[in-house]
């Protein structure tokens, strides 16, 4: 099972049937040091380490079931077997010809989708091999697409059917968000782009604001410059239709949530959708409540930029990466730095967790 030489192999590694390993908590970081590290959470100690031998890794994300890890670098996306001790790639997706600047996992593994700074999204299918994109979604000429995450509107109503789909539904879709400062809606059911929105223009500002970050949570949609503006749109239908509600956006509130001196590098919206997490170059983390949009925490014990974080299963904790050569375990009961992991020589940009219980 740990070497995949023919085609058939590669095929089934996905839709074979593995009783996972008893792993409660997966947490892993990554940077400029072509290293992956996988550490006890509690304790601080590296259980294992992984070569990236490509590049630096900007981006990682851990499969729902806890099974796989996906690392994005330049321009390859490397998949790598949690469960077992091979610590070779199992798949490599190639298809984008610039740095991968996320990643992310459908919900039953079935495909994985990217964002890169060659201008397009990719989706590809892990079951099939070599591992293409079964699609791609052109964002323009010299555009950098930031960030991309996935709604898929069949989780509530028909989670049975959409656990057996083969290939993304009319259910589902794409938000991107690039360096033109647009956010863009893309239906995977039509491969089209549904909405485009330029939050900037829509000012009449005539300096252009990239758009670093989207996410999409619960009834809304954020979206953040690098220049340290947080967009808002209120994505709540009275029908329950979210992808309708996605071609007509309300918007809902702006602020700045760093200073314009600085890059906002990182935003995300806490699983419980009760909060907003954003980090900077100016060394800080900032949390904001989603019913008032105030600023609730600051945490500060970086003292360089802080690339990236991610909230634990529960939303009590939260897991930094930054450029002073370490990732940080957050208690946001009291603000206060659980555990520092602290093996690196280089920059950490990149962190994943997953504690789900199931």
């Amino acid at each position: 099972y740990t070497t995949y030489k023919s085609k058939k192999q590669h095929v089934t590694f996905i839709e074979r049937n593995i009783q996972p390993r008893k792993m409660s908590v997966i947490l892993c970081t990554a940077g400029y040091d072509h290293k992956i590290r996988f550490w006890e959470a509690p304790s601080g100690i590296i259980s294992r380490t992984l070569r990236y031998p490509d590049s630096s890794v900007n981006c990682l994300s851990i499969s729902p079931d806890k099974r796989f890890l996906a690392a994005g670098g330049n321009p390859h996306i490397r998949i790598f077997d949690i469960e077992t001790p091979n610590n070779n790639c199992i798949v490599n997706c190639e298809g984008h010809t610039g740095a991968v600047t996320q990643v992310g996992f459908q919900a039953h593994d079935r495909w994985l989708y990217s964002s890169s700074e060659d201008g397009t999204i990719k989706i590809f299918d892990l079951r099939t091999s070599p591992h293409h994109p079964q699609r791609s979604f052109d964002c323009g000429k010299n555009v950098a697409v930031n960030s991309v995450v996935l709604y898929d509107t069949s989780t509530c109503n028909n989670q049975a059917e959409n656990k057996n789909a083969s290939t993304p539904t009319t259910q589902m879709g794409l938000v991107s968000g690039d360096s033109n400062g647009t956010v863009k809606i893309w239906d995977l059911g039509t491969s089209k782009c549904i909405n485009s929105l330029h939050p900037a223009a829509l000012e009449r500002r005539r300096t252009k604001e990239p758009i670093q970050n989207v996410d999409l949570s619960g009834n809304h949609l954020v979206a953040t410059s690098s220049r340290g503006t947080v967009y808002v749109w209120d994505v709540s239908s009275n029908n329950g239709d979210v992808s309708s509600s996605l071609t007509d956006l309300k918007p809902l509130v702006k602020f700045q949530a760093h200073s314009k001196c600085a890059y906002l590098l990182k935003a995300r919206i806490s699983p419980d959708g009760m909060s907003l997490v954003t980090t900077s170059s100016d060394t800080s983390i900032k949390l904001w409540d989603t019913k008032t949009w105030e600023c609730s925490q600051v945490l500060q014990s970086h003292t360089k930029w802080v690339w990236d974080a991610v909230f634990s299963a529960d939303s009590s904790y939260l897991v930094s990466a930054s450029s002073d050569y370490s990732a940080r375990l957050w208690n946001l009961r009291d603000g206060t730095v659980v555990r520092r992991y602290t093996e690196y020589q280089m920059a950490v940009t990149c962190v994943a967790l997953n504690d789900c219980s199931t």
